[in-house]
């Protein structure tokens, strides 16, 4: 077998990520040798793989659902927004400068493709079967002449394409039909179908509308994908994240103490990796919220403060919402504070930035005796040491440079009373670790909160790869699927009208 398939969708978070993680953990069930794969990825969540190269948080989830370690090949173009207007741009791992949109789309990213299309050849020579997602919509007309991740990469290396959409939004039929009729007779020749997702409610009801489509389009539907909850794992899009309500649905059984324990994350502007609390959310008893008002902060046992792709911005943030003054306060009275990479560095003294915001000299909140410098190059590690009695693991994604000046050591950062530093990312998951700090943060709040003592962050993301497994297994035609991974689009698919435009 020598299959691929790319997984396009009729809008952003219509679900190609974890659609894709699913038909990669189906596939693998069935003891295919399969590989994830995102051509071009624009997000703030991402991960440091083995080799130190950095790419999408949503490309490693699926490497995990595939049950291979990650690598640069599975996602050759990352882009890291750092404002409205501009985004680093990461190739095969590092990172090669800032470009606008208009200076990518303009000329960057067509010159891309090359690179693009050896990472996906060089994994199909490795894999049985390489599952691409695509971003976006495949039908985004002003995008197409220069579009390397949708049909660009499935017209030069003649896959498939599925495609998602989200029927919890409403207009799925609409969203279908429309995206196939935007696209050129060529493109339209590789769109095999359709898969429903998030359907709530008797799937007969659905029908009608399922044979009306393939009568419009001449195209099937390979599945119906039913709404289920906490599915929505290593998302790429920190910047769609909501200011309130939980980060992730903490675990449903009972807390083991007898509080629960409440943690308040900043949400600040280009929040990154904020992923580092899904661990915290999955403890038993754990209530994870994003805030963004001091008053927020006053009944937390713990306050966050995460990754940022804009250091100096995020402070400026916390300044003018009054939530910089509030951690300040909490910190004074022995209320415990995290600081995770540019949330350490935010509770410095001092920073110095003539590279990400290039402000200069800027005053942090002086909680801990830190002073940060911004170089040039980025740092790119997989850490592992100890930290509270327990061995830690973790990965570093940052250009600020720290220097202490005092403290408890803490990982790479430190400790003054009960708030900590640190650039490691992904700590938390490290269970040890993870139980011996709340346990900490607990007894700092005055709260009869006990970690669960068998809860696995590992095995809890296997359970939720699973989850996505059986639902491709379960709600697919996994026959029709597998003959479109191994053979291609259909023959003689119709063209909708009106086509792309010229």
């Amino acid at each position: 077998m020598n299959g691929g398939l790319l997984v396009a969708g009729t809008t952003s978070d219509a679900g190609k990520s974890v659609v894709t993680a699913g038909i990669c953990r189906w596939l693998v069930r069935q003891g295919v040798k399969v590989a994830p794969f995102k051509a071009q990825n624009m997000s703030l969540n991402s991960f440091v793989t083995r080799e130190g190269a950095e790419i999408g948080r949503a490309q490693a989830m699926q490497a995990q659902a595939c049950r291979v370690e990650p690598t640069a090949l599975m996602n050759p173009v990352l882009l890291k927004p750092g404002g409205e207007q501009s985004s680093q741009v990461v190739l095969l791992g590092r990172p090669v400068g800032e470009l606008s949109a208009r200076g990518y789309h303009g000329g960057r990213q067509q010159k891309l493709l090359g690179t693009v299309l050896d990472c996906l050849a060089e994994l199909r020579g490795t894999y049985d079967a390489v599952i691409c997602e695509g971003a976006g919509s495949p039908a985004e007309i002003n995008l197409r002449r220069t579009d390397i991740v949708n049909m660009g990469i499935a017209r030069n290396a003649r896959l498939p394409v599925l495609v998602v959409g989200d029927i919890d939004r409403g207009g799925v039929f609409a969203s279908f039909f429309g995206t196939v009729a935007l696209l050129s007779p060529e493109d339209q020749e590789l769109v095999a179908g359709f898969l429903v997702n998030k359907f709530r409610g008797d799937v007969s009801l659905l029908t009608p509308g399922l044979d009306m489509l393939r009568n419009l389009t001449g195209r099937r539907t390979y599945g119906v994908l039913p709404f289920r909850h906490g599915l929505g794992i290593d998302e790429e899009d920190g910047l769609r994240v909501s200011l309130r309500g939980t980060v992730r649905e903490s675990a449903v059984a009972p807390p083991v103490g007898e509080d629960v324990l409440r943690v308040a994350v900043c949400a600040i502007p280009l929040m990154s990796n904020f992923t580092d609390v899904d661990a915290l959310a999955a403890e038993p008893g754990v209530v994870v919220r994003f805030v963004d008002r001091p008053e927020e902060l006053a009944d937390a046992d713990l306050a966050v403060i995460p990754g940022t792709r804009g250091t100096v911005r995020a402070l400026q943030w916390l300044r003018e919402r009054g939530l910089a003054e509030a951690l300040v306060a909490r910190a004074a009275e022995g209320r415990p504070v995290l600081g995770i990479c540019g949330g350490f560095q935010i509770l410095g003294e001092h920073i110095e930035d003539e590279v990400e915001s290039r402000e200069g000299h800027v005053a942090g909140l002086g909680i801990l005796p830190v002073r940060v410098r911004f170089a040039p190059e980025k740092t790119l590690t997989r850490p592992e040491g100890e930290a509270l009695g327990e061995r830690v693991e973790g990965y570093e994604i940052h250009h600020g440079v720290a220097s202490m000046e005092g403290g408890e050591p803490f990982l790479d950062g430190c400790r003054v009373g009960q708030t900590w530093g640190t650039h490691w990312h992904g700590s938390l998951e490290s269970d040890g670790f993870r139980r011996a700090f709340l346990r900490e943060v607990a007894a700092a709040a005055g709260r009869r909160f006990v970690p669960a003592p068998d809860t696995s962050f590992a095995a809890l993301r296997e359970e939720q790869l699973d989850r996505l497994g059986d639902l491709i297994e379960q709600h697919a035609d996994t026959d029709a699927l597998w003959r479109l991974i191994e053979s291609g689009a259909p023959q003689g698919l119709p063209f909708i009208p009106p086509g792309a435009p010229a």
